[in-house]
C-alpha cells in the first residue's frame, strides 16, 4: 500500500512525481483546499485527516475522513488518529492539556497506523513550549504498538523507532510504503 502523508506547509504539496497513491493522509495545519489539491494531483482511493492547531473547527470537506478519536479500516489496514497539539496558548482550536490527551488515549483501540498532528513526548520535539509532544501518545505506543505513528506539527522529516513502532515526522509531503 502506498501512502502519501502531508502536513504543515501547503507550498510543498503536489511536488512529487509518484503517480497515484492508495491513501492520502493529512496530519494537519493545512487548509481543506490544499488537501483537495493533493487529492486531485495524487488521486488516492482513500483520504484520512486530522486537524492541526492552526486549523479551523469546521468539519472536513466531503470525502475526507476525520480520524480524530476515530478509526477506519481500509484494505485490511486500520487507521486511527488524534487532532491538535498541546495547549500552549489560552485560545484556539484543537488544543489539549497533557492530562486530557492521556485520558482520551487510555482506551483508544490498537490500530496499524496512527495519525496525529502532534508527536509523542520526547520524539521529534523542537522545544518544550509550542512543539512539545504528548505523553499520552508515548504511552499509547507502548500499549498498542502501532506499526506506524505519523505526525506533523514539529516541522521535521524524520523517522524514529520507538519500541516496536516507527514514528514518522512529516513536513510538506512524504511517500510511505507499507
Amino acid at each position: 500500500m502506498t501512502i502519501l502523508a502531508i502536513a504543515d506547509d501547503e507550498s510543498q504539496i503536489g511536488l512529487l512525481d509518484c503517480g497515484p497513491v492508495d491513501v492520502l493522509i493529512s496530519c494537519g495545519d493545512l487548509y481543506d483546499g490544499a488537501i483537495e489539491r493533493a487529492v486531485a494531483h495524487y488521486r488516492p482511493r482513500q483520504v484520512f485527516a486530522v486537524r492541526g492547531n492552526h486549523d479551523p473547527s469546521t468539519p472536513f470537506a466531503p470525502g475526507i475522513v476525520d480520524l480524530h478519536l476515530n478509526y477506519q479500516t481500509f484494505e485490511g489496514v486500520t487507521f486511527g488518529g488524534f487532532a491538535g497539539s498541546w495547549r500552549y496558548k489560552p485560545r484556539g482550536h484543537h488544543l489539549f492539556e497533557q492530562a486530557e490527551v492521556s485520558n482520551l488515549m487510555r482506551h483508544f483501540p490498537a490500530v496499524d497506523v496512527f495519525v496525529g498532528h502532534n508527536s509523542p513526548a520526547g520524539i521529534h520535539e523542537r522545544d518544550h513550549d509550542v512543539h512539545q509532544g504528548f505523553a499520552g501518545f508515548a504511552t499509547y505506543i507502548q500499549r498498542a504498538k502501532p506499526s506506524l505513528f505519523i505526525h506533523g506539527h514539529q516541522h521535521i522529516d524524520a523517522a524514529t523507532l520507538c519500541d516496536e513502532s516507527t514514528v514518522l515526522g512529516v513536513f510538506g509531503e512524504r511517500v510511505i510504503e507499507i
